[in-house]
């Protein structure tokens, strides 16, 4: 099996960082880079064929994974229309629907679409993968032991809930890294140094997300049984309430969805 990735940057390398750990072979998988710094890296890091445009031999592969920023996909992908041979397309790109990845490769439709988040880096994401109809059992299997390469996957049965899936999932880690530099900011006005309100604030953020993974229950009886009535907690909570920070987390997920949806018209077009 032989993977060509379109682009070279953060998440190719966590792919095929991944990939490699898993085993596969680097003779397997080449990068299309334009930047001849982030070829040479990728090349000494992991022993990778690059090339700065997608050229014959690039084409020769089975995977192709879209890596690519999605303002850069229609240009990226020119080379390749009409050149398809069936090959398993995975796109990693926000916001490109399928039909308009289809279109550019001049009507191949053999396209999984995924949206994996930063985490990735560190073989600690999620992603969420939706596949084309004329996408086989093989073609669906292919594509997620590529994305479990990094983390955990969740298949969508429809392609409207990506942009759900981009708002929860692939913003997500932005949304944490918000909460917990307010937790930062306030261990440190409350006298903490700054080493010591970090710690706290991530180790927090750590601790309560793998216990969350490893229980059985509800997310809202975890946070039940650290709330004793009359506590220190409750009156977090309550303080949390009388701002109503949990409609304000709705409305910026619901925001970041809309956006989605915008930038998939947008970026869609001729």
């Amino acid at each position: 099996m032989k993977i060509t990735f379109i682009g070279g940057g953060n998440m190719a390398v966590a792919l095929i960082g991944g990939l490699r750990k898993q085993g596969y072979s680097a003779a397997g998988m080449q990068v299309v880079e334009p930047v001849e710094e982030a070829r040479a890296r990728l090349n000494e890091e992991f022993g990778v064929r690059c090339a700065p445009t997608l050229d014959a031999a690039a084409l020769n592969c089975e995977i192709l994974v879209l890596a690519v920023k999605p303002q850069q996909m229609k240009e990226a992908l020119a080379p390749a229309a009409g050149k398809l041979a069936g090959q398993l397309i995975v796109s990693i790109a926000a916001g490109l629907r399928l039909a308009d990845i289809a279109r550019w490769l001049g009507g191949h439709r053999r396209i999984v679409r995924t949206m994996p988040n930063t985490p990735a880096l560190i073989g600690a994401g999620i992603a969420g993968l939706y596949a084309d109809a004329s996408v086989d059992l093989e073609g669906r299997m292919t594509a997620e032991k590529i994305l479990a390469a990094v983390g955990r996957i969740v298949w969508i049965d429809d392609e409207a809930m990506m942009d759900p899936v981009t708002a929860i999932s692939g913003s997500g880690p932005a949304y944490v890294f918000y909460f917990i530099e307010a937790l930062e900011a306030a261990a440190l006005n409350l006298g903490f140094e700054p080493q010591a309100a970090r710690l706290l604030a991530v180790d927090t953020f750590l601790g309560a997300a793998k216990l969350a993974d490893s229980s059985a229950e509800s997310i809202a009886v975890l946070r039940q049984r650290v709330t004793s009535k009359g506590g220190t907690t409750e009156a977090a909570l309550e303080s949390f309430a009388d701002d109503d920070i949990r409609s304000a987390i709705a409305r910026g997920v619901a925001a970041a969805n809309t956006r989605g949806r915008e930038l998939g018209d947008i970026l869609g077009q001729d």
